[in-house]
């Protein structure tokens, strides 16, 4: 049976937050803080708090180079590694930390790197911020205090109290551990404790004793000093988790955690959404509108891809269905165990969905909502076979014939092979949120449709309707 907790009274069970006198600290101690930030965005979604940042989605030296002497202080490298096996995340992971430490040196510019992942814990964890460590201390002098671990982000529910993981349920939280995305087939977890999710996914390496706790009593009673000499005291990447159920609290972690870089401390981030905003001191702006977002008119229908299979989307998907004026085509993703067959299913789906859309007429392609199975210990042959749907699904949107008003994609692998191997976008701003957590990318004019309103919708995000919100927000009134 599943454990819940109201989220009200966990919630208001804390000290509430002085922010008049938080803002007053965070501005003064902010303005001193020149360090270049880079965001490894494990899949798309990761800008899902930000706007008017660049997303680049190669990692070669030039592009990071290009990212550094940006006037921009943040920037996102979408690596999409959720999506890769164990060995490939290593070598893109190690790529990346050895140019970026060539760079920082070449340039003389100091820097914080971040490895954004997901705000329920799934990805390839320890492993890419070991990478990231061991590299960056084999090409310099530098060691690498700690390891912060921060995976709060209000817009999707994830609350951490008491150093236990949340995810919010209407009005209850749910302990991570025993959500569905803990029994992710390639990356599930037992815990919902943050220390002994450490020492489960560590292998006892870094047990939950040896971790440093940020409580919410001590962010609370703006103790910065206590916090300052908490992280002054981490060593040998040892583990920090910072609790956290408002902005707010990260950024009284940020103030301190700012004092103990400027003393010399040296750390790595795993961290979902809310903690790039926050360090990176990005704004908050109201929702985009469609007016913001579509200038070009043609008479041509939307397109959304619908790719994740977690439950949720397949509420969202199917509320999404009372909305009679659109036109749904399943896709057949179990027929990639036969190529022909798969072949065909792909241009099927293709010529039908460019026909409506191309009469005005917003078309959802989505796959079949049973995930293909193919028995214990197949996880990295399950991943690999994945990996070829998405592509097949971002060909679709490659060879598409017709412009579409606008284009949304369900689900973190999905909508990024869309927005790389579909829309081939090499540089893409942030325009915003559509919804809480839901970003738009405004592409670049190399893509395959220049310029449209990409949405890029997570696949554990959002109410039921929020799917069928975020169409009608698109379509004409």
């Amino acid at each position: 049976m599943i454990t819940t907790y109201k989220a009200d009274i966990i919630i208001n069970s804390y000290k509430s937050i002085d922010e008049e006198k938080v803002q007053r600290d965070w501005k003064e101690v902010r303005s001193a803080f020149h360090h270049k930030i880079i965001v490894l965005d494990d899949d798309p979604t990761g800008v899902q708090t930000v706007h008017g940042v660049s997303v680049y989605t190669d990692w070669e030296e030039k592009t990071i180079e290009q990212g550094f002497v940006n006037e921009d202080q943040i920037f996102f490298i979408l690596t999409n590694s959720r999506a890769f096996t164990a060995k490939e995340t290593e070598q893109v992971h190690a790529d990346i930390a050895k140019r970026v430490e060539k760079i920082s040196g070449k340039h003389g510019k100091p820097y914080l790197i971040i490895s954004r992942g997901d705000s329920t814990l799934r990805g390839h964890y320890p492993l890419e911020t070991e990478i990231l460590r061991s590299t960056i201390e084999k090409n310099s002098s530098d060691k690498i205090d700690g390891e912060v671990i921060l995976p709060f982000f209000k817009e999707g529910g994830r609350l951490t109290a008491d150093n236990t993981h949340f995810v919010k349920q209407d009005d209850l939280l749910v302990p991570a551990g025993e959500t569905e995305f803990a029994k992710d087939r390639t990356f599930g977890y037992r815990a919902s404790h943050l220390g002994e999710f450490i020492e489960e996914k560590t292998k006892g390496a870094y047990p939950k004793d040896s971790v440093t706790y940020i409580s919410l009593e001590t962010l609370r009673n703006l103790d910065y000093d206590k916090i300052v000499d908490q992280l002054l005291a981490v060593e040998h990447f040892n583990k920090v988790v910072v609790n956290a159920i408002e902005e707010s609290d990260v950024r009284i972690f940020s103030i301190a955690l700012i004092a103990a870089i400027q003393k010399g401390k040296r750390f790595i981030f795993r961290t979902a959404a809310a903690f790039t905003k926050v360090i990176g001191d990005i704004s908050s702006r109201p929702l985009l509108t469609r007016e913001e977002l579509i200038s070009e008119e043609k008479g041509h229908g939307g397109l959304v891809i619908v790719g994740s299979h977690v439950q949720k989307t397949t509420n969202q998907l199917n509320q999404l269905k009372t909305l009679s004026d659109l036109h749904f085509i399943e896709f057949d993703a179990h027929l990639v165990l036969n190529k022909e067959d798969f072949k065909e299913e792909v241009q099927r789906v293709q010529l039908e969905a460019e026909k409506k859309v191309a009469e005005g007429v917003t078309t959802v392609i989505y796959t079949k909502r049973k995930r293909l199975d193919l028995g214990d210990g197949m996880e990295e042959q399950e991943l690999q076979l994945s990996v070829e749907i998405s592509d097949a699904v971002t060909s679709i949107v490659r060879n598409f014939s017709i412009r579409p008003n606008y284009l949304i994609a369900k689900g973190g692998i999905t909508s990024s092979d869309v927005g790389t191997k579909g829309l081939c976008v090499k540089r893409a701003t942030v325009a915003g949120q559509i919804a809480p957590g839901i970003p738009v990318w405004k592409t670049g004019e190399e893509s395959t449709f220049p310029f449209i309103p990409y949405v890029i919708f997570p696949g554990n995000v959002g109410a039921d309707d929020t799917l069928k919100d975020v169409v009608l927000t698109l379509e004409r009134n």
